[in-house]
């Protein structure tokens, strides 16, 4: 054996699935994307209600506890109190009877104390012991006037009603001015810059009104011969060029992976663009997934196959053949 036959190396064939593999893989690639969505959309309203609806609810709470509640220190002035009790557990005035709690030493109406004791396993965790008066009070405001089924609602009415007066302030100049302030406010703290920028050129590209218009989707060899760029046909170029080229031109957006937002604006030859049969959404997820996500070929055409022609298109023969 001579040595140029021992160092032939043996080719590197790829490691084959097993059918139970490919299975699994399948049945992963088709669970994945609906479980991570929704486990994203839980995370979402997780992080609303621990950020957004509990503190504003228990800012609610609190202000209606501290403007209705009904808490006497000490039987008040022409007070019905039992007697030969020097200090009563309860006493009734104005037509109610007033218990004392069982922590403070303060008086609360009987109906609140009866109404919460009755439904504490409705109450949340850290509120299934309430000791004091005022925390009585929060559990019967929470339960009677503010139920989730009432809060949620009111939070979103609240919300739009929030964003509807914010966009009609920033349509004014001195929206514009207080919003420009802001951002340059941002600009120069080192780290919260870049979050917010990153932040804000993604909810520009999702929620802002795009005025830019894409006609098509086209190819061009961008940033060199060679080398093949996805871009979206915006209008005709510009007049000057066109005129002194003497030839149709076109401005093309050449979006950037993984976010199309961003990206650069050439103009070319309507000639050396190839028109593509996908559509502007197809184009941004092949754009967005850096171009793991293909779309589907067009159906393929038989070879060989004609139209059909309707019994009035049939074309006569030829006479003078005969």
């Amino acid at each position: 054996m001579t040595i140029e036959e021992d160092t032939i190396e043996e080719p590197i064939v790829p490691k084959q699935r097993s059918g139970w593999q490919r299975a699994i893989w399948r049945g992963c690639s088709i669970i994945a994307p609906p479980l991570v969505t929704l486990l994203l959309l839980i995370w979402i309203a997780s992080a609303v209600e621990q950020y957004v609806l509990l503190p504003l609810e228990s800012a609610g709470r609190a202000i209606l506890v501290w403007t209705t509640a009904d808490i006497h220190a000490e039987p008040p002035a022409g007070a019905i109190v039992a007697e030969g009790e020097a200090e009563p557990d309860s006493f009734s005035f104005g037509g109610l009877t007033y218990v004392e709690a069982p922590m403070g030493g303060r008086y609360l109406p009987e109906y609140v104390v009866q109404w919460v004791d009755h439904r504490l396993d409705l109450l949340p965790q850290s509120m299934q012991n309430p000791l004091s008066a005022t925390n009585y009070y929060h559990a019967y405001i929470k339960m009677r006037y503010m139920p989730r089924s009432f809060t949620i609602p009111l939070l979103l009415l609240v919300l739009l009603c929030v964003l509807f007066f914010v966009g009609r302030f920033l349509a004014a100049g001195v929206g514009r001015f207080f919003v420009t302030a802001f951002e340059r406010l941002i600009n120069q703290l080192p780290l919260v810059r870049n979050l917010y920028s990153s932040v804000k050129q993604v909810t520009d590209f999702v929620l802002s009104e795009r005025e830019i218009e894409f006609t098509r989707v086209v190819a061009i060899e961008y940033p060199r011969v060679g080398i093949w760029s996805l871009g979206f046909v915006t209008s005709d170029s510009i007049h000057t060029l066109r005129n002194s080229l003497g030839e149709e031109m076109i401005s093309v957006f050449v979006p950037t992976s993984p976010m199309p937002m961003t990206g650069f604006t050439v103009n070319l030859r309507k000639r050396e663009a190839i028109d593509m049969e996908l559509t502007v959404d197809q184009a941004i997820q092949f754009i967005v997934s850096c171009g793991v996500v293909c779309p589907a070929p067009p159906a393929p055409r038989v070879r060989g196959a004609s139209p059909k022609l309707l019994p009035e298109e049939v074309v006569p023969p030829d006479q003078s053949a005969s």
